[in-house]
């Protein structure tokens, strides 16, 4: 399959859909390994922090972009489709909470930074504006929300790749390929 056919596949996502999804999957992964280091770091703790507050950014503004396309792009039909209609309650109700964790999670760390009352400053020495006051019981509140919506964001996640690996490895199904860049190996699997 060539890229143009790739690209043109009524099966598959939008290739600007599965751009997004894999950008934000790679940089969701990165916060998850940044987070877990800046927990356990005492000389890299700043550096490591400017770098979260950016890919933060970033992910706030793929998340904003990602949306907009899922509304203006709706998903590919599958015929027949491969879950059954509990499986698909659960795939979206599972989809719209990673969505909304893909905004909360950076807006809250932003109302953080904020209440901290330390000017917000990523990488390349932009400034961003704090979007709510500075208060040590709200900034608290805050650090305890970011905590908790980065497990379930962790959460989420997980249960996100090991949903997809069950339908690559165990029931060999075309749920994968629809967020794929390659051509199919073999041939559609039958199902």
């Amino acid at each position: 399959m060539t890229l143009r056919e790739a690209a043109t596949d009524t099966t598959r996502f939008g290739m600007a859909a599965r751009i997004l999804h894999w950008l934000m999957a790679v940089s969701i992964v990165a916060m998850i390994f940044i987070g877990g280091s800046m927990v356990g770091s005492l000389g890299n703790y700043g550096r490591l922090l400017s770098i979260h507050k950016t890919l933060g950014l970033v992910i706030l503004v793929l998340a904003i972009i990602r949306i907009a396309n899922r509304v203006r792009q709706r998903p590919p039909r599958q015929d027949p489709d491969p879950l059954s209609r509990p499986e698909r309650l659960v795939a979206t109700a599972s989809e719209i909470l990673m969505y909304v964790l893909f905004l909360a999670q950076p807006i809250v760390g932003w109302c953080l930074v904020s209440a901290s009352g330390i000017p917000i400053r990523i990488l390349g020495g932009l400034y961003l504006p704090a979007i709510v006051p500075t208060d040590a019981g709200l900034y608290a509140g805050l650090r305890t929300l970011h905590s908790v919506l980065a497990y379930a964001l962790l959460a989420a996640f997980t249960a996100h790749i090991c949903a997809v690996l069950f339908h690559a490895l165990i029931l060999r199904d075309t749920v994968l390929r629809r967020m794929t860049f390659g051509g199919s190996r073999g041939g559609s699997p039958s199902r």
